[in-house]
């Protein structure tokens, strides 16, 4: 007999960035709505903690980690094996029926330690290629879910699903002026977000940064929205106030369907979470992949967008102020391709990859789905997701 959603608990390993964070955040608000008990696994960075810590009804556990990088690898053997006997001692203090790994270096540890507790594991792949813990992990996963079709043929699974990336229920249509009044910004005049991700990134602040002059003599009566994270906040929210430019600052945003729904048009990295935001949000962006990324996976994220048509794309080596200036000045004063950029960004947004994820790794659980909450959340322009790869939801009473 089906096992009753009450009953169970799914650890979710999400830390690290906001772009495993805030899918894993998604899946767990589904999860919830469904009955179960959710943990979780963060890194102990202060972004992560506190995020974490503003979804109500979860269990956060933050675990001592770090990266695999070049000349580290003791140092991730000790991260590692600490992470391991800290999860390994809660699975045993706190039973769970499954955990979920969302990517990066957190979730080596809760995946393993489930396994040998004997748990189902399932994992989350946002990006065109995955990550290297994902590949590692895939060989252990009951089912593999991925944002883009072309990840699919890169991990070693039984069985993979084209979801879509999950992202947090708040990231749908609002008011414009009524985010940008929320926000200290003029709601009659257009606004650049500039975003880095959930950390910052210093080349993209100090380019707009130095691309000021440019755009305010392109866009007279342009205003900013730039989040820096914490590096660089005072040294970008001083150069706005030498320029003399209407902007709002902040190292870090919670509520980022509001930013985004401020904003006319976003500079923004290529990381696969921000681009499903962006896509749920319809906003038009010039995307600049952060070149050092993992097998240059934004670069090839951002040009899964370009394709379609969904985005622009600035490379950091070929992205200099007159550049960027023209490719912003030239979005604001087209409404006609920012409709077309809209357009292409809705074939992008899966408004169900959180429910399709909860519901999919209940089904696997042998949980009738039977009488769960359907979100009826449908795209902003009222068509049905086509999702490849997807199948429908199983009936009553089917097995999974």
């Amino acid at each position: 007999m089906p096992a009753r959603t009450s009953n169970l608990a799914v650890a979710i390993a999400c830390g690290g960035t906001g772009g495993h964070l805030f899918p894993g955040q998604a899946v767990a608000e589904e999860l919830l709505e469904h009955g179960c008990a959710v943990t979780l696994f963060v890194s102990t960075k202060d972004v992560d903690r506190e995020a974490a810590a503003s979804l109500p009804g979860v269990s956060v556990v933050a675990l001592p980690a770090v990266g695999l990088s070049a000349g580290a690898a003791r140092q991730f053997l000790m991260g590692f094996w600490r992470a391991f006997r800290l999860v390994r001692a809660h699975f045993r203090s706190h039973p769970h029926q499954a955990v979920l790994a969302m990517g990066g270096f957190t979730s080596a540890a809760p995946v393993l330690a489930g396994r040998l507790a004997g748990m189902p594991a399932f994992l989350h792949e946002s990006n065109t290629i995955p990550g290297r813990a994902n590949r590692w992990l895939a060989r252990w996963v009951r089912v593999a879910f991925v944002g883009f079709p072309q990840a699919a043929r890169r991990l070693p699974c039984r069985a993979v699903e084209v979801v879509g990336t999950p992202v947090r229920p708040q990231f749908r249509e609002i008011s414009t002026p009524a985010a940008r009044r929320a926000l200290g910004l003029d709601p009659e005049r257009p606004v650049l977000l500039v975003l880095g991700g959930s950390q910052g990134a210093t080349a993209v602040n100090d380019l707009v940064v130095r691309s000021l002059d440019d755009l305010r003599r392109a866009e007279p009566g342009l205003q900013f929205l730039h989040l820096t994270g914490r590096a660089d906040f005072e040294k970008t929210r001083g150069a706005y106030q030498s320029a003399g430019v209407k902007a709002v600052v902040r190292p870090f945003l919670t509520e980022m369907e509001l930013a985004m729904g401020a904003a006319s048009v976003a500079v923004s990295r290529a990381g696969a979470s921000s681009l499903a935001e962006l896509a749920a949000m319809r906003l038009p962006a010039v995307l600049i992949p952060y070149p050092f990324a993992a097998d240059n996976h934004q670069f090839h994220n951002a040009l899964a967008f370009v394709e379609t048509g969904a985005a622009r794309m600035l490379t950091q080596q070929e992205a200099t102020p007159e550049v960027l200036s023209g490719m912003v000045s030239g979005l604001l004063r087209s409404e006609p391709h920012r409709q077309e950029m809209r357009l292409a960004l809705a074939a992008w947004h899966r408004p169900d990859a959180a429910r399709r994820v909860a519901q999919i790794m209940l089904e696997r659980l042998g949980v009738s789905l039977c009488g769960l909450r359907e979100t009826g959340e449908q795209p902003l322009d009222g068509s049905k997701p086509n999702l490849p790869g997807v199948r429908p939801p199983a009936a009553c009473g089917a097995k999974p």
